[in-house]
């Protein structure tokens, strides 16, 4: 795979940008704007978004207002990879939960995976920013802990309804299908498959990374039903 090309230097903001808009807001309200404001920076200049003056300019506020809601960059970092991760799998979990059948809700949650926003250079963007700060940001790594833990154990809910073992695994002839390691292969199946397409969209379409998948699944479905015939 080739590697993401370099950001480019990033623009100055817009004057509107740089003017404070003195609005008075509650903590979790401004909180929640100079978030959404990281994200667009990184989005828009990746790296170079991490610049706190640019964060402030995009919100339209003062660099003092941002160290009063957050005591570090870091911090500010983690809460927006926090909420940029949440808004992604929240999605995918409102497409699992509409089909009545766990295959159509797999089916659901796959197609949701690789369709808009999930496929798109913005958000590839912000993900090579919040990788490269994973070595050596602890809140960075905190929070990767705790959405990736809730991102495998949805993920392994969809495939107990799939085996029919919402509490385990598939047991027979003294082997089981481990959900747990089930649901770590599969999500390493989509990422990688998600970061093919994002850095080559024309080596497959995104309903062929679905059928990949599904096919996988399929083979952990005989196996089960094999280790569980007499």
């Amino acid at each position: 795979m080739r590697p993401p090309a370099a950001a480019a230097p990033a623009p100055a903001p817009p004057a509107e940008a740089r003017r404070p808009r003195f609005q008075r807001q509650l903590p979790q309200q401004r909180r929640a704007a100079l978030i959404a404001a990281t994200i667009e920076c990184l989005k828009r200049y990746g790296h170079d978004g991490l610049s706190i003056r640019t964060i402030s300019a995009q919100a339209g506020v003062s660099v003092g207002l941002i160290n009063h809601h957050f005591p570090n960059k870091d911090e500010l970092v983690a809460g927006a990879f926090r909420h940029f991760n949440r808004e992604l799998v929240d999605g995918l979990k409102a497409a699992a939960a509409r089909p009545a059948t766990p295959a159509a809700r797999l089916r659901a949650f796959l197609e949701a995976s690789f369709s808009p926003p999930n496929l798109d250079a913005d958000v590839l963007a912000v993900w090579v920013v919040f990788w490269g700060l994973y070595r050596h940001s602890r809140p960075i790594q905190r929070v990767q802990r705790e959405t990736y833990r809730d991102y495998v154990q949805l993920m392994r809910t969809l495939l107990g309804d799939i085996l029919g073992k919402p509490g385990g695994g598939a047991r027979g002839r003294g082997r089981a299908v481990n959900l747990r390691l089930a649901a770590i292969g599969l999500t390493a199946l989509i990422d990688g498959l998600w970061l093919e397409w994002c850095l080559e969209p024309g080596g497959f379409r995104p309903r062929e990374a679905v059928a990949i998948c599904e096919g996988w699944v399929e083979g952990l479905q005989r196996r089960a039903a094999g280790w569980n015939s007499p």
